[in-house]
This record gives structure tokens, C-alpha cells and sequence, in this order.
């Protein structure tokens, strides 16, 4: 990656950074101040959604379950509302990676929130709660076991101290389970044993692996394990800790009632779903073989504020997670570093009219002009699309869903014809903004179609009407024919834009 001085724009660094998390049980928000590198907690604020539960058998998430989180999120928006847009993080977890509606959603939130939202995939989300997890607790020797029981999945995460080596998200969690098992709102041994039954098979994908790798400490983190560790606590089972036998003790006590609302040893909001987080964790101890567990604080939103703490100190684990892959598919790095420069320089030209003035825009382009060659060691072929399925499904830290599709459809558009449709897959707030960067992009990786390390000339791009004008010193262009040819080639495929190049 080039991080050359004049490859980003200089960012503010604000005081004050919050972040939300749009969790398939609860939204959670943290607002604090960064004082000399450190993170001091201000505002928290944190209301049982259940977006879960307003998922029905085709996925779709329900009318009043977007109603309710959209309600949140207004109360939400007032404490946020002047905060600068680098400041404020949003993430949506599983209910949204399942919701096939979620685009919906998505839109009337940004409406309410003045941000765009992001959804993380199961993995991201396990790195980023590892690193809530580790910022907020001690350092210790060996590796930690972190398991988190969200409304909608559970992951399961191994490293040591701030990295991740391992990284897993399961599809259970406490509202996903209360609705298979608990619905009724009836306790029973056999509801309780199939949900542990069901909770076992899942974890069957990672018993083995994870048990080889072991671990000296283990962390639980989210409201249902740190409901199920004070319960231990106030009943006398435990003095700090959930070990094996507090919480078979508990386990006991739990099958005890017949209705969830019997229970007393919890919150009123959290008894509905007690059951089903209980079940997980009991089959999260038997099959990992944990002995005992420590409870964090620290979670997504924790590992959320670290991320931005770090990506303006330029410690982006995005930048890293590129250079692993560039490295891995032996990417030309100087006739990357070519074309970086020379989208970023017309970048520059254009960035009024064509409203190019977010840093992040900024570092999208740097990054697809990075990697718009990584399909180059599959096949020469058509290398643009392996390209952009390369970068939309492989396993990147730090990238969200959204920022692995548009990062794809910029790679993927970079030359050859435009696939214009693909483009709407992205949310309508976004795709102008990915067109123009496309054509950035373009004329970049053409004018560096011979790979030749001489320095191109000074060209100037002008937006006018719809219409786009190149132009280069007088003569320049008629000694070098190819690219004239191909920029003759460009302003057809550019019609897709509804967009008129005019060569001079």
C-alpha cells in the first residue's frame, strides 16, 4: 500500500467519538472522549429492541420491529446529532445480516440518524468484540477464550492479547433460541435440553480446533452472560467468577419455574430470554470443557471506539488486512502505486464538482486502484472479475459487508464494459458516488495500460453539463496512439454513465 503523504487528506481528530450498536436483541450506544489516546466513557445508552423477534419465516423483518428500532434510534440521534461524521460508528449485527429487507431498514435509520449505517459479518464482529474484550481488561499471559451470546449469534473467539487467532460466529443466540424453545414462555426440562442439544451441534464446528488450540483464561461478555454472572453472585453460587458449578447450580434453579415470568434472580426484560442464553452457555461449557469464566465490560461497542482510536493514530487494521492481500496474490505493487497516483491527481480535479470530498471516498479509490489487479494470479482472463470476487468474499479485517461490495464493483468496473445494474445493489445513497470514483479509476488504470514507470503527463479534467473533458499537452496524445485508441474505446463505455468524454 502506498502511504505516501499526499495518498489522504489530513483528518481532524475529534475529542468526542460515540458508537451504536444495532444488536438482534439491543441497541447500545457509547459516547466518550479521547484524552491523550485513551478512551473515557461520557454517555451510554442501551434499550431492548428485539429486532429478532420481528424476523418471520422468510426472513423479512417486520413493519413494527423496524418501527421499534427506528424509535430508538431517534432518541439515539439527539445525543449524536453534532458530533462530525467520523466520529459516529454504526454497525447492525445478525438480525440484519439475516433480514433480507435490511436495505429497507438501512435507509429509513440513515434518515434518523444523519450516518450511514454499517452491517459487519459474523467474523468482523468477533474481531472487533475481541477487541473490546482486550482493551478492557488486563493484560495476562497465554491465550483468552472470548465467548459473547448476542439476540441472534454467539462467537467464539481465541487469541492473545490483541490479536485474534481464532474467529467464529454461530448461528444461535438468546432471542433466536427463545423462539425455537421458549416461545410459550413455558420452562421445561425438554425444552431446555434441546435447546442445550441444538446449542452442541452448532458447536461441533469448532470443538476440536478450538480445544487443540486451548487457552489459559476465558472471557464472556454481553448482557445474557453478565445477567447469568450476577444471578451466580446474588444467589451465593459464586464470589466473582461463573464456574462449572454455579452454573449447573443455577441450571437447577431456572428449571425450578414453570414461566419465564417467575423468574426473579434477573431483570425484568432480561427473564424472557434467560433460558435459551442459559442453555448456551451450559452447552458452551461442555463441549469447550471451560472450568470457570471472567466477565468484561468491554464487548463490540468497546472494540468499535478502539477501531476509531486507532484509524486516526493511522493504525487502520483496513490498510493491514489489504497488504496481506496484495501480498498473497503478488499484486504489481509499483504498477499499483502507478495508478493510485494517478486517480488520486484526478481525483483532485474533480473533487468539487463531483462532491469527492469525504475522506473516506478518498480512501476507497486508494485502496481499489490497490487491488484492482489481486485477480491477475487466477487468469489474465477476465481478471477483473475474479478480482472483485476476491475482494467481496474473502476474509478481510475491518471491512464491512458494504465497504467488501463496493470495494468489489469498483474493481470490478475498472475496465471493459460497465455492469451498470450491479451498481443499485448498493444503497441509492451511495451509487452516484461509486460511479464517479469508477471513472476515476478507469481513466487511471488506462493511461497505465503499458505498466511503463515514465511519468505521465500533466492532464486536466473539467465536469461540465455531463460532460467529462481529458485533455494533455498539445502532441502528446498523437505519440501515443494506443491510448488514444483506448480512450476513444472509453468514451462508449462511459455512455453507461449517461456520461460524455471529450479527449483533447
Amino acid at each position: 500500500m502506498n502511504d505516501a503523504p499526499d495518498s489522504a487528506l489530513p483528518v481532524q481528530k475529534p475529542s468526542e467519538l460515540a458508537a451504536i450498536d444495532l444488536g438482534s436483541n439491543s441497541f447500545h450506544m457509547v459516547v466518550g472522549q479521547l484524552r491523550d489516546g485513551e478512551f473515557k466513557p461520557l454517555d451510554i445508552m442501551s434499550e431492548k429492541v428485539q429486532l429478532a423477534a420481528g424476523l418471520d419465516a422468510d426472513k423479512r423483518l417486520s413493519e413494527a420491529a423496524q418501527l421499534r428500532g427506528l424509535e430508538c434510534l431517534a432518541r439515539f440521534a439527539q445525543r449524536v446529532r453534532d458530533l462530525p461524521r467520523q466520529s459516529v460508528r454504526i454497525v447492525g449485527t445478525n438480525a440484519l445480516r439475516e433480514a433480507v429487507n435490511r436495505r429497507e431498514f438501512l435507509e429509513r435509520a440513515e434518515e434518523v440518524l444523519g450516518t450511514p449505517l454499517e452491517v459487519i459479518s459474523g467474523r468482523e464482529e468477533a474481531r472487533l468484540i475481541y477487541l473490546g474484550v482486550s482493551q478492557s481488561l488486563p493484560p495476562v499471559d497465554g491465550r483468552r477464550l472470548v465467548i459473547d451470546i448476542g439476540g441472534g449469534s454467539t462467537e467464539f473467539i481465541v487469541g492473545r492479547g490483541v490479536a485474534p487467532r481464532e474467529l467464529e460466529s454461530l448461528e444461535m443466540g438468546c432471542v433466536s433460541f427463545t423462539q425455537r424453545f421458549f416461545a410459550s414462555g413455558d420452562i421445561s426440562e425438554e425444552a431446555f435440553q434441546k435447546a442445550t442439544y441444538a446449542a452442541l451441534r452448532e458447536l461441533l464446528s469448532i470443538q476440536k480446533r478450538y480445544r487443540r488450540l486451548g487457552w489459559s483464561h476465558c472471557v464472556g461478555s454481553s448482557g445474557t452472560i453478565k445477567a447469568i454472572r450476577n444471578a451466580c453472585v446474588s444467589l451465593g453460587y459464586t464470589e466473582e467468577r461463573i464456574s462449572a458449578q454455579a452454573l449447573h447450580k443455577l441450571r437447577q434453579r431456572i428449571l425450578g419455574y414453570r414461566r419465564v415470568d417467575e423468574i426473579t434472580e434477573v431483570k425484568l426484560e432480561r427473564r424472557p430470554v434467560l433460558p435459551a442464553g442459559l442453555a448456551i452457555l451450559c452447552a458452551a461449557f461442555d463441549s469447550l470443557g471451560i472450568d470457570e469464566m471472567e466477565y468484561s465490560d468491554g464487548a463490540l461497542r468497546e472494540g468499535l471506539l478502539y477501531e476509531m482510536v486507532g484509524r486516526l493514530h493511522h493504525e487502520d487494521i483496513r490498510e493491514r488486512s489489504l497488504d496481506a492481500l496484495t501480498r498473497r496474490y503478488h499484486v504489481d505493487r509499483h504498477q499499483a502505486e502507478r495508478v493510485e497516483r494517478t486517480a488520486l491527481r484526478a481525483l483532485d480535479q474533480l473533487q468539487a464538482p463531483w462532491q469527492l470530498d469525504q475522506p473516506h471516498q478518498r480512501q476507497m479509490l486508494r485502496w481499489a486502484a490497490a487491488t484492482h489487479e489481486v485477480g491477475l494470479s487466477l487468469s489474465h482472463s477476465g481478471y477483473h472479475k475474479h478480482s472483485a470476487y476476491l475482494l467481496q468474499y474473502s476474509d478481510m479485517a475491518g471491512f464491512t459487508d458494504l465497504d467488501r461490495l463496493q470495494l468489489a464493483l469498483l474493481v470490478r468496473s475498472h475496465r471493459r464494459k460497465i455492469p451498470k445494474d450491479e451498481f443499485k445493489l448498493l444503497p441509492k445513497s451511495k451509487q452516484e458516488t461509486c460511479r464517479r470514483l469508477t471513472v476515476l479509476l478507469r481513466l487511471a488504470a488506462l493511461l497505465h495500460r503499458n505498466r511503463s514507470s515514465a511519468r505521465l503527463p500533466e492532464f486536466r479534467l473539467e465536469f461540465a453539463a455531463k460532460r467529462l473533458y481529458l485533455s494533455f499537452p498539445r502532441g502528446w496524445l498523437d505519440n501515443h496512439p494506443l491510448t488514444k485508441a483506448d480512450l476513444e474505446q472509453e468514451a462508449d463505455y462511459l455512455k453507461a454513465f449517461n456520461l460524455k468524454l471529450q479527449v483533447a
